[in-house]
């Protein structure tokens, strides 16, 4: 067993989170854990100590306690899938590590996908473990849980926390004898209390994260247990079917991990053989990416000029252009062209996003003018400053049906904000001009 590494911080907002550093192999890799974890006594937990002993033998290993969990903030709450997706970010940039490999155990394997297409310049490879995109049931998504079940698993969990019995729900096989037990009960009152561990969960229900599957271009090996009840086999399959080129393992056991003698040990070879494979892939042109996309264009625009004059409105349009602008640094977000009297921008995240939108149409208003704005979230073609593909199509159709001052957004992108508090009214499902299907428009409240 390694000695345990020192716990470090790196900042993410506002917030401080708790990650660890072990191994100093050719590659980083970065080990997202599930919906709760913690740093310095996850070293006291054989499954959690032997995968990064194993980790770390084979490469620089990087893991982190998730905000809301762990020796992390709590002050903030655990966020939504952006933010913790974010955090990720935060750990790796303190680090020092430029591109990694991504492991992400349970709840951790939406938000690697979220970061592998939203940074894949920064992902060398990913590993999905018993993992999903989605967990409940839908009109769409036949295969996942249903929400009367889900339910009955996080209040049993909530119920049971702190008592060295919860985890045992999801990791199987471990000890009995009273003094593993009675390190089980303080590693779960150290990670979270019994309301932290019903939101996570509950949020957990609301993740869908479908979208972003198509734009994941690391190489990607996705492992499922055969009777794994928390996530079964068919949800790992629907992951490798919707990322282009990902492998698929299904390992015999009827459990979610396996926490017994040896534990995840097969998990753990199958693991290293994928990624130390492909260490030093040569750096490849990005060629599509995961962004949000943002519309914003201005109400009677022409009307406008004619009223005032040439020099009077070009004048505006100048005020108008830098306090956009304002906005879109304020909210990290890239500027990739004007369109006439609008702009095109790209985010890293939906939410910042949709609060831009809001600040932008803030901004306008107190120029004078009304700005409309639309939204989408979806895969991109890079073509060298400039963005391509359906989902600008999509963000520029959104866009249009918006009215003076108010922002639209797909359902994706509200799906996406879920647990944000951004809230929504619906407008129905719209067809777009030139974009197949039908497409389920909603308006950001003010």
């Amino acid at each position: 067993m390694v000695a345990q590494p020192e716990t470090q911080y790196a900042h993410s907002g506002d917030l401080s989170i708790a990650y660890q550093v072990v191994g100093d192999g050719p590659f980083d890799l970065v080990f997202v854990p599930g919906f709760i974890s913690h740093q310095d006594m996850s070293w006291d937990v054989p499954i959690f100590a032997n995968a990064l002993t194993r980790f770390g033998s084979f490469s620089r290993t990087i893991f982190f306690d998730k905000r809301g969990t762990g020796l992390s903030d709590r002050s903030l709450g655990f966020g939504t899938t952006e933010d913790r997706m974010d955090d990720i970010r935060a750990v790796m940039d303190a680090a020092g590590s430029e591109r990694a490999a991504l492991v992400g155990v349970s709840e951790g394997g939406p938000l690697s996908i979220m970061f592998a297409a939203t940074y894949p310049e920064r992902t060398i490879a990913m590993v999905l473990w018993s993992t999903f995109a989605r967990v409940i049931q839908g009109d769409d998504y036949p295969i996942g849980a249903t929400q009367e079940l889900a339910d009955v698993l996080v209040d049993r969990a909530a119920a049971e926390w702190g008592r060295g019995t919860a985890l045992r729900f999801f990791i199987a096989n471990m000890a009995t004898d009273p003094d593993t037990s009675q390190m089980l009960a303080r590693y779960e009152r150290s990670a979270s209390t019994p309301t932290g561990v019903r939101d996570i969960l509950r949020a957990n229900c609301e993740i869908d994260v479908r979208g972003a599957l198509a734009a994941v271009s690391a190489p990607t090996l996705v492992i499922n247990r055969a009777g794994d009840l928390m996530t079964p086999p068919p949800l790992g399959s629907y992951l490798a079917e919707h990322i282009e080129g990902a492998r698929f393992v299904e390992l015999p056991g009827d459990f979610h991990l396996d926490g017994g003698p040896g534990g995840e040990s097969d998990s753990l070879a199958i693991i290293e053989e994928f990624l130390t494979g492909r260490p030093y892939q040569a750096d490849i042109e990005v060629d599509r990416v995961l962004k949000t996309i943002l519309f914003t264009d201005i109400v009677g625009s022409t009307e406008r000029a004619v009223e005032i004059g040439d020099r009077r409105w070009r004048e505006l349009l100048d005020t108008h252009d830098r306090a956009i602008r304002r906005e879109l640094e304020r909210h990290r977000g890239i500027e990739v062209k004007t369109t006439g009297d609008g702009f095109l921008a790209a985010f890293d995240g939906p939410g910042r996003a949709v609060r831009c939108a809001q600040a932008v149409a803030s901004a306008a208003r107190d120029c004078g003018l009304e700005v409309r704005s639309g939204l989408h979230t979806g895969e991109c073609e890079v073509r060298g400053d400039d963005l391509a593909g359906i989902a600008v199509h999509i963000g520029a159709r959104v866009s249009s049906l918006a009215g003076p001052g108010e922002v639209l957004v797909t359902s994706t992108v509200r799906d996406l904000v879920t647990g944000s508090g951004i809230e929504f009214t619906d407008r129905g499902v719209q067809e777009l001009k030139g974009v197949p299907g039908s497409w389920h428009v909603l308006a950001v409240d003010a």
